[in-house]
């Protein structure tokens, strides 16, 4: 795939009238700080082709001389890099390198993309969707709309639940697409526009943007050094009057501690009392290393009507599944089910076959558990050994690492971590209003060589960040920019 690049015609609707009328200043300097903007704001992307002087100089009715004079200065300031064939590329300062050209059918194999969470496919997969071919025929005949899921699946979901401790009915069960599906349906039952959530701080970033996309308005509880804050939970509850709390209460993404049943109780108590619906994200409950998840925070729920749980097939087994649950009483399942048929009749039943030939058997369970411990201690190890200044704690479960930093500078990192050829998730994603800048998420997932290449380039982007930080750049300018590059 081409690099991409900008028109002349474009640029010079995007600088609009750069040149200050009364300004003493060279034309070149103004040219050059007014396209440096454009990229620090990112309406000109890194990576980007800029035209060239020629071209752009008639473009603007300016000497080739002062366009020259301009590509300079940014060259001089690391936002331009030339290079043979390819002209004027942006980047930002810091970086050895503009972002690597992506090749055809994907992205280049020198970007290390260190944002995602999750694991490839298991070898029982393969097994899992050759036991659901077999079953499929049965299906073939009907019509294959099952809005709240196949019985089959529903049930496993059900079993499942029970060997955690929390018996379960079928009829308590839906099978969604995901589990941001489910919580979308949930969302759009007990919420709308203006209506206050209550999430933990910080929480999943997908979560936060699906909240704010409806309009709602999310209301955050901090979490402290260890567990949960229940008594801030109260009060937010009283306060605010939420139509519901979402919290992660098993390994926490981003930061895997684990909510203990004295707090689990008290939550649900503090729900009951406030009459505040509780939607419980469990999609990790299964990703335990050093210790098992408590039982579900259904669990405590006496009246059955407070806590509703979402589940997911992705970290526990395949992200393509998508394959997701929610557990709710049975009015509440029948009350989404009407919801969805408006939204997308159904989830493929194939996949579905699957995932329940996945929950009765769960082969692999261990081997995976063994190396996800392994990936985690080797990963901590190296930050241990490339970057000592970091605070790392060490999670009893989930698949990342919420590391924090000796200054509030997460954004800067990410930004600079692209033009090294890493992608990381600075840790205003999982937060609102630019908190959590001394955080980074990263995750453990990948092989145990490529967390050592990542760690070595985001210890080199660490030590030139800190030997140069742009002047003109802010902390919401960084924090523009690290959000484009992931």
């Amino acid at each position: 795939m081409d690099m991409p690049s900008l028109g002349s015609a474009s640029l010079v609707r995007q600088l609009g009238r750069w040149r200050g009328e009364d300004s003493s200043e060279a034309a070149y300097r103004q040219l050059a700080r007014a396209l440096r903007l454009l990229i620090l704001d990112g309406r000109i992307g890194i990576g980007v082709r800029l035209p060239g002087e020629r071209e752009l100089a008639q473009a603007l009715g300016l000497s080739r001389t002062t366009l020259a004079g301009a590509y300079n200065q940014l060259r001089d300031d690391g936002y331009l890099v030339s290079r043979q064939g390819s002209g004027s590329v942006t980047r930002i300062p810091g970086s050895r390198m503009a972002p690597a050209e992506p090749e055809e059918g994907g992205e280049s194999n020198n970007i290390l993309d260190w944002t995602s969470a999750a694991l490839p496919a298991p070898e029982s997969l393969w097994h899992a969707y050759e036991d659901a071919l077999h079953q499929l025929p049965a299906w073939l005949g009907g019509m294959g709309y099952e809005a709240l899921g196949i019985p089959r699946l529903r049930q496993a979901i059900a079993d499942d639940y029970a060997r955690r401790g929390c018996p379960t009915r079928p009829e308590q069960i839906m099978v969604t697409s995901g589990a941001q599906h489910g919580f979308a349906l949930i969302q759009r039952l007990l919420a709308g526009p203006g209506d206050r959530v209550v999430v933990d701080h910080p929480t999943y970033h997908n979560a936060l943007t699906a909240i704010r996309r409806s309009n709602c308005v999310p209301v955050p509880v901090g979490l402290p050094g260890t567990g949960w804050d229940i008594d801030a939970f109260s009060a937010a509850f009283r306060q605010t009057g939420p139509r519901f709390a979402y919290v992660i209460a098993d390994f926490h993404n981003p930061t895997g501690r684990c909510m203990d049943v004295a707090a689990r109780q008290a939550l649900v108590d503090i729900a009951e009392r406030t009459r505040t619906p509780l939607v419980v994200d469990e999609t990790m409950a299964d990703i335990s290393l050093d210790q098992d998840a408590p039982p579900p925070v259904a669990v405590h729920d006496r009246a059955g009507t407070n806590v509703i749980s979402l589940g997911s097939a992705s970290k526990r087994f395949w992200g393509g599944l998508r394959i997701g649950w929610i557990r709710a009483d049975e009015q509440m399942i029948a009350s989404l089910g009407r919801i969805r048929v408006t939204l997308d009749l159904a989830t493929p039943v194939m996949e579905q076959l699957a995932t329940a030939a996945l929950l009765q058997s769960d082969a692999g369970a261990q081997e995976r558990r063994a190396m996800l411990i392994a990936r985690r201690d080797r990963l901590v190890a190296l930050l241990g050994a490339h970057l000592p200044h970091w605070h790392v704690p060490v999670p009893p479960g989930g698949m990342s690492l919420w590391v924090e930093m000796p200054r509030p500078e997460a954004s800067a990192l990410a930004a600079m971590a692209q033009g090294e050829g890493v992608r990381i998730a600075p840790g205003p994603r999982f937060g609102l209003d630019g908190a959590f800048e001394r955080f980074v998420r990263l995750p453990f997932t990948l092989p145990e060589d490529r967390l050592e290449a990542a760690v070595e380039r985001l210890a080199a982007v660490d030590a030139r960040l800190h030997r140069r930080m742009p002047r003109a750049a802010d902390e919401a300018v960084w924090a523009l920019e690290a959000d484009r590059v992931i």
